[in-house]
């Protein structure tokens, strides 16, 4: 049975669920998810999870995340991005050094108004849907961090290449739409590249097709998302007390960590509290 994490480097016009879908047939596993979406013209770092490991998706999905995004200058489209539609064009008078003096002002926590053509709920009905039908209705600017923020590079006299460190629940088309805004010229994003999510990076990715030729064997370990914890392996007795879904008598320093059986079996991420171990999520069992 598959079992375990793939880092998918995701190609563009792929949605994060036609990756799931290509998987289960490779994989032959319906257990399938993933974390961060990302949209059809963006690649990159997309973490999945396979089988047991579905469990952990609500771990991966709130941590930091990194971009290289390029920034188009001088065009506001409907989707914040160059697949929209045109809503206005202006000449493009500013330069790296107006746009690095803007970058501040987006940097710390902020507040963002999410996109009309976002995945986002109001009244049940996704936000895309009723854009598509030409109906805007209002967001509540949402709190989020930008960790980071710094030109890379100037790739055209309206287009640059931005890096992006940021919270979960950021648009980056948005913070380009914004940027653009702030220069007084429009702008919208041109292209996007997740090096970054759940810690996991570039580095780690693998293709779809590297996925078709060696199958499970790319399958990185469910622990792995966790590595930042200690680990620590139960006796045979603590274990049995585990499976059965009762707290284990510790001698450990309170705190969080990846919790083992005797033949190195991940058993759980749990918590370490007055001597006392407590499963925060199981991965054994169907």
């Amino acid at each position: 049975m598959a079992d375990g994490i793939l880092i998918i480097d995701k190609a563009e016009n792929w949605t994060s669920m036609d990756v799931c879908a290509k998987l289960r047939g490779i994989l032959h596993e319906k257990r399938i998810g993933h974390a961060g979406t990302l949209d059809p013209m963006a690649t990159g770092v997309l973490p999945v999870f396979v089988g047991r490991a579905t469990r952990a998706v609500q771990f991966a999905e709130s941590g930091r995340k990194e971009y290289v995004a390029s920034l188009r200058l001088g065009l506001t489209t409907d989707t914040q991005d160059t697949t929209g539609n045109t809503i206005a064009t202006a000449p493009v008078t500013v330069g790296a050094a107006e746009l690095c003096a803007v970058l501040p002002r987006f940097t710390g926590e902020i507040e963002q108004i999410p996109p009309m053509y976002s995945a986002i709920k109001i009244n049940g009905q996704k936000l895309y849907d009723l854009a598509r039908r030409g109906v805007e209705v209002e967001r509540k600017p949402r709190r989020i961090t930008i960790y980071e923020l710094e030109l890379v590079e100037q790739t055209a006299p309206d287009t640059f290449t931005l890096r992006v460190l940021c919270s979960k629940g950021t648009y980056i088309r948005s913070l380009c739409h914004d940027i653009g805004a702030a220069l007084g010229c429009g702008g919208c994003m041109a292209a996007l590249r997740r090096t970054m999510a759940a810690d996991f990076t570039l580095a780690d990715a693998v293709t779809l097709d590297e996925v078709q030729e060696k199958g499970e064997s790319l399958l990185r370990p469910t622990d792995t998302l966790f590595r930042a914890h200690d680990a620590v392996t139960l006796t045979a007795q603590q274990e049995r007390r585990a499976r059965d879904g009762n707290p284990v008598k510790c001698g450990l320093a309170d705190g969080t960590y990846r919790v083992f059986a005797p033949d190195g079996t991940f058993l759980s991420l749990s918590r370490a509290q007055d001597g006392t171990l407590t499963a925060i999520k199981n991965f054994f069992g169907a």
